[in-house]
């Protein structure tokens, strides 16, 4: 992390590089215009991180800058959301005369939303007793006359909720009111208002859509929910357990009734579709029955394994979101081979950073 290069008078500065970089690196794919949809300068960021440092009897924030190679104090962070800058002062002011707080604490993470909520956590390098649990009881009890807060307490093999261990974001996408789920240590995107740029432009990407979609790596639901309007059903895949829960939960909670939420990994529904193996988490579910014209992909930073690129292959339309542009690439070398880029887009999820979160949407080629 720079810190020195947070500075809100050089943000439009630096996504214009970002703009110029993406296009640089796409241009032998010739894809249309880039799409920019910019962040706040400011204020952006639902989740942060600091390490704890503990100096006699004081106690403070701290990150590691990268470009002065150092440690810096950060009682105030840039990045984060409002909400989250409020509670680093109420906190740190609580936790510095607690010695059964402070004691061995070694890092304080934040999850807040739009919406208001925002969740504490606190890690220690030592097991956490029942003194913990009362002094952290009395210290939501006084936060909460300020903010509407959750504490919890993790050590090597344990965790404490004091209540729970989630969020509810609301996000207002095309005007419509969606609910989202969000779990304490589990992925979420860090930049809501981008968040809800990306969902615009999702949906816009696939209005013209013709029956279901397939989704694979679809985390908590946070597309499926939005996309899930422009398609007849959606079979959305994703492996971790917590957010498969979170993702149903999301369905739920938005009243939507065409989404079908299978727990694997994409290899293994790779596997399943091409008729390699059967899976028991399949029993009851007729693949055969949906007509996919369109997939949609969120995957990891590593991109796409090449057997779920043969599958991805096999359908009319893919709009694939990437939090890796040199993964992107990669992948497109061989998507490129069937498909053209219809619709590219910047989304500026991470403003002062190298890191680009991109869009595209391809379709079929027609045949020579």
């Amino acid at each position: 992390m720079n810190l020195a290069a947070m500075d809100p008078k050089n943000y439009d500065a630096q996504l214009q590089q970002k703009r110029i970089k993406l296009e640089k690196a796409f241009a032998d794919f010739n894809p249309p215009a880039l799409e920019v949809f910019a962040s706040e300068p400011m204020h952006y960021r639902m989740r942060a991180e600091f390490r704890m440092w503990h100096q006699g009897d004081d106690l403070y924030y701290y990150m590691f800058d990268k470009a002065l190679n150092a440690k810096v104090r950060c009682d105030q962070y840039l990045p984060a959301g409002l909400i989250i800058n409020q509670m680093m002062a109420a906190l740190i002011a609580e936790l510095t005369p607690n010695p059964a707080l402070r004691y061995r604490l070694f890092q304080v993470d934040f999850l807040s939303t739009l919406s208001g909520e925002i969740l504490v956590s606190l890690l220690y390098h030592r097991q956490l007793d029942e003194e913990w649990r009362e002094q952290a009881t009395q210290l939501k009890a006084k936060l909460s006359a300020q903010f509407n807060v959750n504490i919890i307490g993790r050590a090597r093999k344990q965790k404490i909720d004091l209540d729970k261990d989630f969020v509810v974001e609301t996000l207002t996408v095309n005007e419509q009111v969606l609910h989202y789920k969000q779990i304490e240590n589990s992925f979420t995107q860090p930049n809501a208002k981008v968040s809800v740029k990306m969902l615009e432009w999702a949906i816009d990407a696939t209005k013209d859509s013709q029956g279901d979609l397939l989704e694979l790596y679809c985390g908590n639901g946070n597309f499926t929910i939005a996309l899930a309007q422009n398609f007849n059903r959606v079979l959305a895949t994703e492996l971790a357990k917590p957010s498969v829960d979170a993702a149903q939960y999301n369905i739920d909670i938005n009243h939507v009734d065409n989404v079908q939420i299978i727990r694997m990994s994409a290899e293994d529904f790779s596997d399943a579709m091409a008729k390699k193996r059967q899976f028991r988490r399949l029993e009851g579910i007729d693949l055969d029955s949906y007509d996919c014209n369109t997939i949609f992909v969120d995957p990891p930073r590593a991109g796409i394994d090449p057997e779920t690129l043969k599958l991805i292959q096999g359908y009319e339309r893919i709009l694939y979101i990437s939090c890796n542009p040199e993964t992107l690439n990669d992948n497109l070398l061989t998507l490129g081979q069937t498909h053209k880029i219809t619709r590219f887009a910047l989304f500026d999820q991470f403003p002062y950073t190298d890191h680009m979160e991109s869009g595209v949407l391809l379709v079929r080629k027609s045949p020579d």
